[in-house]
């Protein structure tokens, strides 16, 4: 696969909804640039920046950022991976989406680093001179860094920026390839709407509290916080999306269930629209999922909420396996890792997700007789 070398002007003009910037594979050397790169932004880049939902929570939305909100955000993003001294950025995420222009358009330009940008899971890794990277990544990245373990092992410093999911297993199998002295992997939480509001660093062992980001607080301080409550996450920050002819919103729910430790710092329950309450017992099919993907040996799974006409809330299970059937698969021990059985297994030709790996909240319809009763 060959990249195409973009001036940095000619990319900001363009936009990170142009199809040759979603969809090609480009790099763009900010590195060679001479003067500010802010005013390279201010100079080519639309004043607004529309982004639309993933639709994992119900029908696409058209969500405005301005660009000077964008701009101090990508500062904050190079702020968080500053201390690991990247020279060069290597991004798989679509500038269309609000995590993909931030990371793969303009946090280059802050890091005054050169970028190498493609969507395709397939291809060649490319060829960069610096012995510092920062990889932009959704969950499969980890999967493909895995099969390039070469080309990881070439650098001195990995690191990897995530967001949109729950880290996969794979980016544990990851670290245990590298090394958790050469690999560092920073996640986001944030959303279209609300853009970065919290950042944690993964390590070994149990993941630590996530943390607000400088520009972000609490909507409200309850009584109660650090009572080990669970509570809706509702925060301000000045850098919050608004609807097209709307005033900007002055504070946002972002759909997730945490537990407060302080002023600052939270665990992370989960979303509110991917945790049910199955036979009474509260079930994160985010977690769920994460443990059925290393025990079943299949090309995408998903947990799906249903409505059960006996016991009111239950899941169903989604499986792509190309050529096999349900038989061919040791679903057995996948119910067992997961601690529970789902009311139907259900084996699809595919899995609707958004560009950054989340579930469509609608599933195409599935016919009777490729579901199993568990």
């Amino acid at each position: 696969m060959s990249y195409v070398d973009v001036a940095p002007a000619s990319l900001l003009a363009r936009g990170p909804a142009d199809r040759e910037v979603t969809e090609g594979a480009w790099r763009v050397r900010w590195d060679r640039v001479a003067g500010d790169p802010a005013e390279l932004v201010r100079g080519h880049m639309t004043p607004d920046l529309d982004f639309h939902t993933s639709g994992s929570t119900g029908e696409s939305l058209c969500w405005r950022r301005g660009r000077e909100a964008a701009w101090r955000e990508a500062g904050l993003l190079a702020d968080l991976v500053a201390e690991d001294r990247p020279g060069a950025v290597v991004s798989f995420v679509p500038p269309v989406h609000i995590y993909g222009a931030l990371a793969t358009l303009l946090l280059p330009a802050r890091l005054g680093a050169p970028v190498w940008y493609r969507k395709s899971f397939f291809g060649p890794m490319p060829e960069v001179e610096s012995s510092r990277v920062l990889v932009v990544a959704t969950p499969w990245i980890f999967t493909l860094l895995l099969q390039h373990l070469d080309w990881v092992r070439r650098f001195e410093r990995v690191t990897v920026l995530h967001s949109s999911a729950m880290l996969p297993d794979t980016a544990g199998q990851l670290r245990a390839e590298v090394g958790g002295d050469r690999l560092g992997v920073v996640e986001i939480l944030g959303s279209t709407e609300t853009g970065g509001i919290a950042t944690r660093r993964w390590a070994t062992g149990a993941p630590g509290p996530w943390t607000l980001f400088p520009d972000v607080t609490f909507a409200d301080r309850p009584e109660g916080a650090g009572s080990g409550e669970d509570s809706p996450l509702v925060v301000r920050s000045p850098r919050l999306a608004y609807r097209p002819g709307a005033a900007p919103p002055r504070q946002a729910s972002t759909g997730d269930l945490v537990r407060r430790r302080d002023e600052r710092t939270f665990d992370l329950v989960g979303r509110s629209s991917r945790l049910v309450k199955v036979n009474g017992r509260r079930v994160n099919l985010d977690d769920r999922e994460r443990v059925l993907r290393a025990a079943i040996d299949c090309a995408d799974l998903a947990l799906v909420p249903v409505a059960d006409p006996v016991i009111g809330e239950h899941v169903d299970l989604l499986v792509v396996a190309p050529g096999r059937t349900l038989a061919d698969l040791d679903l057995a021990a996948g119910f067992a890792a997961m601690g529970m059985r789902p009311r139907k297994v259900h084996l699809v030709p595919g899995i609707d997700r958004s560009e950054t790996g989340k579930l469509r909240y609608r599933q195409p319809t599935i016919t009777a007789d490729a579901e199993v009763a568990t």
